[in-house]
């Protein structure tokens, strides 16, 4: 969590008095991403401390707020390096900021900027005014499929642990058997992998085709496909009932968390929208995934 940048503020080219100034995250990436966008203009980067979070999310936790926009303010001097009384804020940080508040506390005027900084240069062309397209956040193909190795890399380190950890588990409850461990380890394998790719990797990329609402819904959907999907690669119903419902029941829940995931990478949900959909998907992916286990072990222990 040490990718950020100082707060405080920023000149970028020959900025003067009457430049304007663009209000972010001390987020590194957000940064850069906005000194790129803006390279040939002249004019001010107020950077906020939001502990290293980029606008939209800590704009949702509230570090990205009005306390912290009116003391950065201060604390830069603002009013006696710039002439105006205007601050460019990022439309994904309008969450966290209130405009008449701000204005009151600071005398600063709020005007909300266009989603994505590569607007900026046009939307300070256009009179400080964005076009519908500019108040627009889709949610693209190639955005989504640059979430997937941030989602699958450190679910597979996961899964290597717990492979291990039940290899060690189904060593001891069937009896020291190696083999029994070995075979048992290896449904197991099957199921997370079938999770892993699932729900953290093709939920957000057929996301618009999937059904339902809520990521953990789509998930959910998937994961149970994978689920009869791994019925089939381990030979259908020979490893006994138990070994059966164990993928059935597991796949799907663990699916649906992994998805669940995606509801923190996308403007498509809100803070309401997220902690309704926890409050019905979270316990029923723990039973899931709990159910699982247990049926995991009773085939172990059975045999099937």
């Amino acid at each position: 969590m040490n990718y950020t940048v100082d707060p405080g503020l920023y000149a970028i080219g020959n900025a003067r008095a009457e430049s304007p100034v663009f209000v972010t995250a001390n987020y590194k990436m957000t940064f850069d991403l906005l000194r790129r966008a803006v390279a040939g203009v002249d004019g001010w980067i107020l950077v906020l401390d939001t502990q290293g979070i980029n606008v939209w999310c800590a704009a949702g936790k509230g570090t990205f707020g009005i306390d912290e926009l009116v003391e950065r303010v201060e604390s830069s001097g603002l009013a006696g390096v710039v002439s105006h009384r205007r601050l460019i804020v990022p439309q994904l940080g309008a969450p966290g900021v209130s405009a008449h508040e701000v204005r009151r506390r600071s005398g600063f005027q709020v005007l909300y900027g266009p989603v994505r900084a590569e607007d900026l240069p046009a939307f300070l062309k256009n009179d400080l005014k964005a076009t519908g397209l500019m108040r627009t956040k889709d949610f693209r193909f190639a955005e989504r499929l640059a979430l997937v190795p941030i989602e699958v890399v450190p679910a597979v380190k996961w899964a290597i642990i717990a492979s291990a950890a039940l290899y060690i588990l189904s060593f001891l409850v069937s009896g020291f058997s190696a083999s029994k461990a070995t075979n048992a380890t290896l449904l197991a394998a099957v199921s997370l992998g079938a999770s892993i790719l699932a729900g953290a990797a093709l939920t957000p990329i057929l996301l618009p085709w999937l059904p339902g609402r809520a990521f953990s819904t789509k998930g959910f959907c998937l994961g149970l496909l994978f689920a009869f999907c791994a019925l089939l690669l381990n030979g259908g119903l020979h490893h006994g009932m138990a070994a059966a419902l164990s993928q059935i029941v597991s796949i799907p829940a663990l699916a649906a968390f992994l998805a669940m995931n995606f509801t923190g990478a996308s403007t498509f949900t809100s803070l309401s929208g997220v902690r309704k959909e926890m409050r019905f998907a979270l316990p029923l992916e723990i039973a899931g995934a709990g159910g699982g286990l247990a049926l995991w072990i009773i085939a172990v222990v059975t045999g099937g």
